[in-house]
């Protein structure tokens, strides 16, 4: 079970690269990228001015005797602000892109289910449905923030800080992050937070693959600028092939009558990737 969950966990975060390069989803990524390039420049350029000082903070409250000591406590206090990037960036990230991200999961599941995509959203829609989108990413906050606060102080203790914490904080960026960009798609068909996060925790071991690879390509260079987009794309069809049926119990009827059946009310159980290849083979035909 956990090696056919991380399998998948892995397909999933690599279909998300995939699908921001196809023909109807490139503009509505383009918003989200832009975002992420400026928030990224933003808080690294703060987060510079401010590292030397805090390592430098932290070690005067070393005491004189300890002071073969003091490397380690400057490494740990340069990774503790890094953490801090970290948990900055994706909180703001969220904040301001959940409108634009909320749609590009609209369109990427459009697409992987065939459904029609002829109704546009317009600028009345998109400001319509900020202030949920915004209550949404408040919920997120309050879920992580006290869990966060918990591993920061925990860091500072000897011993715990240097061994235990750092996967520990591994753990908890995976799964925020899988929280982070499933929550897209689960909040467009407006399913509870909790509710969400139940179910995301029945597949635990599949999702904490997807979210940890996000996690760790949020810290490379270059790849964390377009890193957003990728994972909504690949958090949506992981929606489409796992949650949206549970979800959605004529989901399946609904595919029959739209040709995805066989007509006889038994149903082809397909996924989002079967439907894609078969709406890509049909493009070639044409």
């Amino acid at each position: 079970m956990f090696q056919s969950e991380f399998r998948q966990g892995l397909e999933y975060f690599l279909r998300g690269w995939h699908l921001i390069t196809r023909p109807g989803l490139r503009r509505f990524v383009v918003m989200p990228i832009l975002i992420n390039i400026v928030l990224l420049v933003a808080v690294f350029w703060l987060m510079l001015g401010q590292i030397g000082s805090f390592a430098l903070w932290a070690v005067s409250f070393v005491p004189g005797w300890l002071d073969w000591i003091s490397y380690l406590i400057y490494i740990l206090a340069i990774i503790s602000i890094l953490i801090i990037f970290f948990f900055i960036f994706n909180l703001l990230a969220g904040f301001i892109a959940a409108p634009f991200n909320g749609i590009l999961a609209e369109k990427v599941e459009r697409l992987l289910t065939g459904e029609s995509s002829e109704e546009n959203l317009g600028a009345m829609d998109l400001i319509k449905d900020t202030p949920r989108m915004l209550r949404r990413e408040w919920q997120k906050f309050v879920y992580s923030f006290p869990k966060f606060l918990g591993l920061f102080v925990l860091s500072f203790v000897p011993g715990i800080g240097q061994t235990v914490i750092p996967p520990l904080f591994f753990l908890y960026g995976a799964w925020m992050a899988a929280i982070q960009y499933c929550d897209y798609p689960f909040d467009n068909h407006k399913i509870s937070f909790m509710r969400m996060r139940y179910q995301l925790a029945e597949k635990r071991s599949l999702n904490l693959t997807f979210g940890g690879l996000v996690s760790v390509c949020t810290f490379i260079p270059f790849v964390n600028f377009i890193i957003i987009p990728v994972a909504v794309c690949g958090a949506t069809a992981l929606w489409v092939d796992h949650y949206r049926p549970m979800a959605d119990p004529d989901f399946n009827a609904n595919s029959g009558s739209n040709g995805n059946g066989n007509g006889n009310g038994v149903v082809a159980n397909r996924t989002s990737s079967q439907v894609s290849t078969e709406r890509r083979s049909g493009d070639l035909s044409q």
